[in-house]
C-alpha cells in the first residue's frame, strides 16, 4: 500500500444548505480507497462519529453493512433518510459504545471531532460543554478501549486526522496516535494530499493550515 497519495478534496453529494456550516465530510474517494484494500462484500463497517453519514453512504455502495453513532439527533434523523439499514445509525454518545449491543464489526473508519489544546469547548459532546485538550485524548482512547470489544480480531481500524495550525500547532494527528496505540497496534500511516479548486494560502487545500491529512492505520490483535 502506498503511504502517499493525492486525492480531490471534494464531496459528491450534496447536503441540505441547514447542514453546509458543519460541513467536515471526509471525502467519499477517500473512504472507498481504504475499503478498497480492508474489506470484502458482506463485511460489517463501522464509523462511531458517523457524521452526515459518508462512511455509512458509501458502505452500502459497496455492498457493505454499515453501523454508526451520531451525537447530533438531527444528523441522524437526516442519514436515516438515505441509509437502506436505516436502524443500523445510532443516535447516541460514542462515548456509551457499550450501551448499543452491536455485533462484531470487520472494519473502523473515522474521523474524530478536533479540538485545538487552547479550546475550551470540548469536541466529544458537539463543542455543548467544556473540557480540556488532556480529557479529551483520555476520552478519545477509552472510546477505543471500548471499541475493542466489538472488533473481530486481526481487523483494521482507520483514523483520519490532522495537525491544527492557529497562534501554536496543536499536533492532534500525532497525540491521537500515541493514545490510540496503547488500544491498538499502531501499523503505520498514510498521507493524503489534498487538491483542491479553491483554498486560502492561509487555510491549506485541506484546511487547519494543511494541504495534507493523515490516515493513522491500527491492527485489533
Amino acid at each position: 500500500m502506498n503511504t502517499f497519495i493525492t486525492l480531490r478534496k471534494e464531496n459528491e453529494r450534496e447536503i441540505p444548505d441547514k447542514f453546509k456550516k458543519y460541513d467536515f465530510r471526509m471525502p467519499e474517494a477517500l473512504i472507498r480507497y481504504f475499503f478498497k484494500i480492508y474489506t470484502k462484500n458482506g463485511d460489517k463497517v463501522f464509523d462511531m462519529f458517523a457524521g452526515l453519514g459518508t462512511t455509512l453512504i458509501v458502505a452500502e455502495e459497496m455492498n457493505l453493512i454499515p453501523f454508526g453513532i451520531e451525537l447530533r439527533e438531527e444528523f441522524c434523523d437526516y442519514i436515516k433518510t438515505i441509509l437502506i439499514n436505516k436502524n443500523n445509525i445510532i443516535h447516541g454518545d460514542a462515548r456509551n459504545l457499550n450501551n448499543y449491543n452491536l455485533p462484531k464489526m470487520d472494519f473502523c473508519i473515522t474521523s474524530p471531532p478536533y479540538m485545538h489544546k487552547d479550546d475550551e469547548e470540548f469536541a466529544l459532546s458537539s463543542y455543548t460543554t467544556k473540557g480540556t485538550y488532556n480529557k479529551y485524548l483520555q476520552e478519545l482512547r477509552e472510546i477505543y478501549v471500548k471499541l475493542k470489544t466489538i472488533l473481530k480480531p486481526d481487523c483494521y481500524i482507520i483514523i483520519e486526522v490532522a495537525n491544527l495550525k492557529r497562534n501554536e500547532i496543536t499536533t492532534l494527528a500525532w497525540d491521537i496516535g500515541r493514545a490510540i496505540s496503547k488500544v491498538f497496534q499502531f501499523i503505520g500511516e498514510v498521507i493524503i494530499g489534498w487538491e483542491k479548486e479553491e483554498s486560502s494560502k492561509e487555510n491549506g487545500t485541506y484546511g487547519y493550515g494543511y494541504d495534507h491529512s493523515y490516515c493513522l492505520i491500527f491492527r485489533n490483535t
